[in-house]
This record gives structure tokens, sequence and C-alpha cells, in this order.
């Protein structure tokens, strides 16, 4: 098991990484200070089936807890579960020393952390991620639901106790939800380690090598980028923008499926790749990343995509400024900027991409 301890300029917390990791969680709770009265478990469906009850072991016969489990799928990082997680913790008594309990992925993570961060304006809470995507959403605080016209619109930064990464519970990811998580960590590559970069080239060179030393690897090399960046910029005022590569379209074409048929990290794919496709001294970069995606089993860009929407949809990112969107992009590996773009010049490129890709 490996510990990264992340540091924040409001809060300092440990991650804990490897194989049954989460005999660590009573620990946690019981180094926190006031004592959690109660705890909530908030899960998924079928996370729930598999997880919950090696969850509720580690309390047994020392915590007081509930579990709240609701549909899986980003679509359901809604006002209407988060209303009703809200409701639920009421009902259950939980006070300003309760703790609440992640128990998922990205959109577990999300949707419970800002519960978390919103109930009696703010109780603890600790992320235990169940998929190889959350390696980032559960590290840096940022917590939120969905709204029809964004993803990711209503939120807040509220950064976790710790963050508890049973490895184990990777093995039973579909192909599709490690492609999703495997994403993420190219993303970091790219942005941050060149020679990181080339690691995952030529270790993974299948789905099939993300496991053991190779799959630890990814998650703590991701996770200490991830770290280097929130540590200067927890609030996305700077550089925390450079997580975003890829995000741009990524979250335009989530949108416009409704959050189905395409997995948050695949669309981040695509993202990326168009970033790439924006820059001379990038071009041939990202043709070898589409070959590799590829060889990945990557499915290509969907199709039907309406660029008009998409292109309405980039100008509400976060990054964007009224008629302008601005995109991350790469000057080469490991060397990020943002280029701002009229919304006219970047439909012309994405019908484009489109058409190629």
């Amino acid at each position: 098991m490996k510990q990264i301890n992340i540091t924040t300029p409001s809060k300092n917390y440990p991650v804990y990484v490897g194989e049954q990791a989460i005999t660590k969680l009573g620990e946690v709770l019981q180094s926190l200070t006031p004592a959690p009265k109660n705890v909530l478990i908030i899960t998924d469906h079928n996370v729930g089936e598999l997880y919950l009850k090696d969850v509720q072991a580690e309390l047994d016969q020392k915590f007081s807890y509930e579990s709240f489990q609701i549909k899986p799928g980003d679509s359901q990082k809604s006002f209407e579960n988060y209303y009703a997680c809200q409701s639920f913790a009421l009902e259950k008594g939980l006070d300003r020393t309760s703790v609440i309990l992640a128990l998922g992925g990205g959109m577990i993570g999300d949707i419970a952390g800002f519960v978390a961060g919103t109930y009696m304006r703010g109780i603890r809470f600790i992320q235990i991620p169940t998929t190889i995507l959350a390696h980032d959403s559960a590290v840096g605080g940022k917590t939120g639901i969905n709204h029809p016209e964004g993803k990711n619109m209503i939120g807040v930064f509220h950064q976790p106790e710790a963050v508890i990464y049973s490895t184990d519970f990777l093995s039973t990811l579909p192909e599709n939800e490690i492609r999703s998580g495997f994403a993420e960590v190219i993303k970091h590559a790219l942005i941050a380690d060149p020679s990181f970069y080339e690691y995952l080239r030529k270790n993974i060179t299948t789905l099939n090598d993300l496991k053991d030393e190779h799959l630890l690897n990814c998650l703590t090399r991701g996770i200490e980028i991830k770290n280097e960046v929130v540590s200067q910029d927890e609030r996305e005022k700077g550089i925390r923008a450079f997580l975003n590569f890829g995000h741009t379209l990524g979250h335009a074409i989530e949108g416009e499926l409704r959050y189905k048929d395409i997995t948050h990290g695949e669309a981040v794919a695509h993202g990326m790749l168009f970033a790439l496709s924006l820059k001379e001294e990038t071009i041939q970069l990202g043709k070898n990343l589409k070959r590799w995606l590829h060889d990945l089993g990557y499915p290509t860009t969907p199709k039907n995509l309406s660029v008009s929407s998409l292109i309405n949809r980039m100008k509400k990112d976060k990054k964007a400024a009224g008629r302008t969107i601005n995109m991350v992009l790469l000057e080469q590996t490991g060397h990020p900027y943002i280029a701002p773009y009229q919304a006219i010049d970047l439909e012309e490129k994405l019908t484009e991409f489109l058409k190629e890709n």
C-alpha cells in the first residue's frame, strides 16, 4: 500500500492506494476530532451490490451508520438525487460531527462531496473510489452536480478528510470503464510528465496491461500530478485549468448524448484529440495518440453530433468568457497553455475534426 499526502491551502490529507486499503477506514475515522456521531455511506446500486458489505464490515461494532443508494450513471448526478441525499441525511439525524463516505466512481464522489459540502454548511467526508477514473476526481476537492445546460455547473470546493483507494475494488470494472479511467491517466501524462507518457506508451499496449504494478504506477503518478497542480491552485484561478485538457469538447459531447452511450473518459479522449489537432506543432502527437487509442479499443467519435450544438455547449464551459472559448492546448508534451478561440473559428475546425474522426 502506498500513501500520498495531498497538500492544499485549505486542507492536507492522505491518499491510501493499494490492495485492501479499505482496512484503513476505521483508523481514519477514529483519528477524526470530534469523533463522528454517525456515518452515512452514499453509493450506487451497482457498487453497493459489490462492495457495500466490505465497507460496512470496517464500521461494524465501531460506528453507527446508514447507507443511501442511487441509480448508476452520470445522468444521476442531478439536483433530484442531491436533494434526496440531503433529505435522507436529515431523516437519519446527521449532525455537524457526522461523516459521509463516498463509495463509488466519479459520479458518486461528486454528488456525495457536494452533499457533504452543503449539509449544515459543510460536514466531513471521505472518498472511497471504485473506478480508475476516480483517481482524478477523488482528489482536489471539486464536488457538484450536472445541469441540463452543462456538466458540473453547480457545486462547491470541499476537500475530503482522506481518500481510501482499494485497488481490489477495480477488479470488476467493465472494459469501457477501464478505458474511461485510463484516458484521465493519459491526460495527466500529456500535460505534466513526458517520461510518464512514454512509460504508458511502452507498457500499456492493451487494457489487460492495466494491472498489478502498472496499475498502481498509473494511479499513484496520476494522483501525484493532480496534487502538484492543486497544491498551487486549489480553486482553479490559474494552472488548475490545465487539468481540463480535453474536457471542453469532452463535456459538450457528454451533454449532447445526455450522459449516455459514452463514458466521461471516452469523451475526454475525443476532446484531447481535437485539442491536439488545432496546432501544427501537436498534429503528429495527436495522430500517434489516435492510433494508440484505437489499439486500446476506444470508440470513434459518435456520429450525427451537431457542430452548432457542441459549440453552444462549449461556450458555457467554465473557462469560456463571452463569445470566447478558451481551449487547453499543448506546446508539446508537458507544456500546456490556454488559447482563446472565437466560436465561429472553432466551429470550422470542429466540423473538419468530426469528419475525420
